[in-house]
């Protein structure tokens, strides 16, 4: 067995595997156990009692965090000529339409979000087996598939995700930076938390919130308290 590196020997000092943590607590210590050379990312893992193969217990929203992400997406409006200067105007990185759609045929997804309008849908619905897999197909369920392309463009930067629950039943999402006052992060941490929350399926029988983790770029996750949280069921 490798031995632990003096950071390393550090991290576990301070880490207890089978402590909960409150929020406060884990965005403290987070900060406390980063160690990576670049601005780490603090991400969110909720494991749900939900069985994601039934349709009346999937679980899928969008949430603006209150301090963002910290992350610049690269937006993609697919859009007729006519909203073409909207979406520029709110930052759109990139914008237009056969071109882009020729470009994703041949396999380019360097962005990290999709705006399209209602009246492309029909083209950017080819685009399926390319999107899709990687979480890009615009959605009027997650505020991408719209006629206000500006506004939607503007959420996206300010800091406004979508999640969706994984075949573990898993919610999981990027919710800020390490550089990010822990303050910040518990704030974010608990936006996110209460959305999945009022997400919760009617269906649903038993307990609904089973674990809460939160951990850094590499570092090791942080199991928190759901009670302190205000997510018990």
């Amino acid at each position: 067995m490798s031995k632990l590196t003096k950071k390393q020997k550090v991290v576990y000092a301070k880490v207890s595997p089978d402590k909960h943590y409150t929020l406060s607590e884990a965005t403290t210590l987070l900060k406390e156990i980063a160690f990576t050379k670049f601005d780490a990312s603090v991400d969110i893992a909720v494991r749900l009692g939900v069985d994601p193969r039934k349709a009346n217990q999937m679980v899928r929203g969008v949430v603006t965090l209150p301090h963002g992400t910290g992350k610049t997406a690269r937006v993609l409006v697919l859009c007729t000529p006519d909203k073409e200067a909207e979406a520029k105007a709110s930052g759109a990185d990139y914008v237009g339409l056969d071109e882009y759609i020729e470009k994703i045929k041949g396999g380019w997804t360097d962005v990290d979000v999709i705006v399209c309008t209602p009246s492309v849908m029909a083209k950017v619905g080819a685009l399926g087996r390319v999107l899709g897999p990687r979480g890009l197909m615009p959605n009027p369920k997650t505020g991408t598939v719209t006629m206000e392309v500006g506004k939607a463009v503007e959420d996206v930067k300010g800091g406004k995700i979508d999640f969706k629950v994984d075949k573990q039943g898993i919610v999981h999402a990027s919710i800020g930076k390490v550089s990010f006052e822990a303050l910040k992060i518990a704030e974010n941490a608990q936006e996110f938390l209460s959305m999945v929350v009022k997400l919760k399926p009617q269906t649903l029988k038993g307990a609904y919130v089973k674990s809460v983790y939160l951990s850094s770029t590499m570092s090791p996750s942080l199991c928190i308290d759901v009670k302190s949280a205000g997510i018990a069921e």
